[in-house]
C-alpha cells in the first residue's frame, strides 16, 4: 500500500495561518469537555486529554472556550481566562499540548444568554428555555468588549500561539449578528452592519491587546438552522468584514442549542461531512483560511474536501475523541481501523447539556470508567 501522505497529498501538506506554518491541514476544533474542576480550574483529567490531543499528530489543538467574564461562564466545569488566577492553567494546557508537537491554540468565549448565572446578559431579553436574559446596557457592552481584550492577553501571556474568539452556537457575540435574537434599536441593532458593531469591536479591542501579530482566529456561524435565525445571506458578508479586520482564518459552523435537537438537524448532522457546504460558502468569500468540520469522518472525505477547494483546513472534534488514534491511523495507511463517531448516538451532546463530564460510546468500558472517576477528583 502506498504510503498514507501519498494518498492524502493535501491532508499531510503545510499551510501558513496567521505567521504560524501549521504541518498538515488538521485542526482539533473545540470541544466542551466537562473535564475541569467545579470551580474552573485545570484538572488532571483535563491536562491528560489535551496531553493527548497534541501528542495524536494534529497540527494545532483548540482548547475549548474559556470564559472571559463571571457573568458569561456556560457551566460550573468550564476553564476560565478572566482572572491571573487562572493564568497558571491556561499555561500548563498550553504546555501539555506542545509536548506532544502541536501548535496551541485557546478558544475564549461569553456565553451570553445560555450562562450558568442567576441574570443572563443578552442583546435584547429574548426568552430561552424558561429564562429571559437581560439586555446589555452600553457600559456593560464596553466592559464585555474589554474583557475579552484581557482575556486574549492572559492566553498570549500562558504561552498559546494563537487565540480564537467564539462567534458560534448563539453564544454573546453571534446573538448580537443575529436577528433573532438581537431586537436593539440603538447603534448596536438594526441593520446587518449594526449588529455586526459587537463583534467588531470585540475583534479590534482583542488585537490590540495581543498585538496586530499574534494571530486571532474566529468560530463562525455561517447559519443558525432556524427560520428567523441568522442565515448565509447575512452572515457571509459578515466574514468578509472579519478579513477585514485582520481574523487570521475561520472555522466554520452551524446551529445553536435551539436548533441542534430539531428533527430536520439532528438528521442532517448524523451525515458526513454535514457542515462542509456552509463552510464552503464563507471559503468563496474570503481569502483568509477556512475550517471545514462536522462529522468529517475519514480521511479520504478530508481529503476530497480540500481538493474540492471547499476549505483549507478540517476540524475534527468528536470524530478525533472517537478515537484519538484518528491521525496516525491516517498515516499509516490503517484507514480501516479508525473508531468512527457513531451516526445513531448524540451521547457527548446530550452529557454537556446535563453537566455531565464527556465520555464516548466508542470508548471501552474501562476507559469510560476511568474518566467517570477522574471527573469526581
Amino acid at each position: 500500500m502506498a504510503s498514507s501522505p501519498a494518498r492524502y497529498p493535501r491532508l499531510f501538506s503545510p499551510l501558513e495561518v496567521g505567521g504560524l506554518r501549521l504541518a498538515n491541514r488538521l485542526v482539533m476544533t473545540p470541544l466542551y469537555t466537562g473535564y475541569a474542576r467545579e470551580d474552573g480550574h485545570a484538572s488532571p483529567l483535563l491536562l491528560e486529554h489535551y496531553r493527548q490531543m497534541g501528542a495524536s499528530g494534529l497540527a494545532l489543538v483548540v482548547v475549548e472556550s474559556c470564559a472571559v467574564d463571571p457573568s458569561g461562564v456556560g457551566s460550573p466545569r468550564m476553564l476560565r481566562a478572566y482572572d491571573d488566577a487562572f493564568l497558571g492553567d491556561l499555561a500548563r494546557i498550553a504546555s501539555e499540548i506542545h509536548a506532544g508537537g502541536a501548535l496551541a491554540c485557546c478558544q475564549i468565549n461569553h456565553v451570553g444568554r445560555f450562562a450558568f448565572v442567576e441574570e443572563p446578559l443578552a442583546p435584547s431579553p429574548v426568552p430561552v428555555f424558561g429564562r429571559t436574559p437581560k439586555a446589555l446596557e452600553i457600559e456593560q457592552i464596553e466592559s464585555v468588549v474589554e474583557a475579552y481584550a484581557d482575556a486574549a492577553l492572559r492566553v498570549q501571556r500562558a504561552g498559546f500561539d494563537l487565540v480564537e474568539l467564539h462567534g458560534g452556537t448563539g453564544y454573546l457575540l453571534t446573538s448580537f449578528l443575529s436577528p433573532r435574537t438581537n431586537l436593539r434599536e440603538d447603534a448596536y441593532g438594526g441593520s446587518p452592519e449594526a449588529r455586526m458593531r459587537f463583534p467588531l469591536e470585540v475583534v479590534a479591542a482583542t488585537r490590540r491587546a495581543v498585538g496586530t501579530d499574534y494571530p486571532v482566529g474566529y468560530r463562525f456561524e455561517a447559519d443558525e438552522w432556524l427560520p428567523d435565525g441568522l442565515h448565509p445571506g447575512e452572515a457571509i458578508p459578515f466574514a468578509g468584514a472579519l478579513e477585514q479586520a485582520g481574523i487570521a482564518y475561520l472555522s466554520v459552523m452551524g446551529g445553536t442549542y435551539e436548533s441542534f435537537f430539531l428533527p430536520e438537524v439532528l438528521e442532517l448532522s448524523a451525515r458526513d461531512g454535514y457542515m462542509v457546504d456552509l463552510a464552503a460558502g464563507v471559503r468563496g468569500a474570503v481569502s483568509v483560511p477556512v475550517v471545514a468540520a462536522g462529522r468529517i469522518s475519514n480521511p479520504d472525505l478530508a481529503e476530497r474536501v480540500l481538493e474540492a477547494g471547499q476549505a483549507d483546513l478540517i476540524g475534527l472534534a468528536r470524530v478525533i475523541l472517537a478515537d484519538p488514534d484518528w491521525v496516525q491511523k491516517a498515516l499509516t495507511g490503517r484507514e480501516d481501523e479508525i473508531e468512527h463517531c457513531r451516526t445513531d448516538c448524540d451521547a457527548c451532546t446530550s452529557q454537556v447539556m446535563s453537566g455531565q463530564s464527556v465520555a464516548c460510546s466508542t470508548w471501552s468500558v474501562e476507559k469510560i470508567e476511568y474518566v467517570r472517576a477522574m471527573s469526581q477528583e
